[in-house]
This record gives structure tokens, sequence and C-alpha cells, in this order.
């Protein structure tokens, strides 16, 4: 099998030439046209806001900036994930957006 492939690649040079070349040519066609990215994103899209309330105690924070905050986020489009976390003086609230949403 090998040796009648080289008897072959050797008798038609030509033909092996022209097979490369196209395939050369078909290749840097496809690169064109291929969506390349130099820095492709391989987390999620997301947001993180973070509210500092100092003095306030972790249920005072649930209550006067975490929930107002999740109510008026809370009918955005593309929201694939929402989660918050209140602490004393402190609130985080981190959004995660589905694959195809633009945040701009």
């Amino acid at each position: 099998m090998m040796s009648s492939i080289v008897k072959f690649s050797i008798r038609y040079t030509g033909v092996i030439i022209g097979l490369a070349c196209i395939s050369i040519i078909f290749g840097l066609y496809q690169i064109t046209r291929s969506p390349l990215n130099v820095f492709p994103e391989f987390s999620p899209t997301q947001v993180i806001i973070q509210t500092e309330s100092p003095g306030l105690s972790a249920d005072l924070v649930e209550s006067l900036v975490t929930q107002p905050i999740e109510k008026n986020l809370g009918g955005t489009i593309g929201i694939e994930t929402f989660r918050s976390q209140s602490i004393p003086g402190l609130s985080v609230i981190t959004i995660i957006f589905d694959e195809n949403t633009d945040i701009f």
C-alpha cells in the first residue's frame, strides 16, 4: 500500500504539487473567513456591583441597598445568573449574562 502511494507520488509530481497548492489556497481562504480573536473570552460576561454602606448591619444593607438594586436590575434582558451578598457595611451583587448578550 505505502509503496504504491510513493510510486504514484514520484510518477505524478505535478498532481501532488497541484493538490498541495490547492490545499494551501483553501487553508488561506478559510483563515480569512474564520472569526478569530486575539484574546478570546474564556469567562462569562459578568458585572459586579459593590456598594459600601459604612455603619450598617448586614440586615440593613440587605433591605436598604441590596434589595432595591436587585429590583431595578431584575428586568434586565439577558441575565443568566443573579447573585447577591450582604455583609456589614458592604453589598456585593454579581450578574452573569447569557453568552451572546452585549452589555455595552
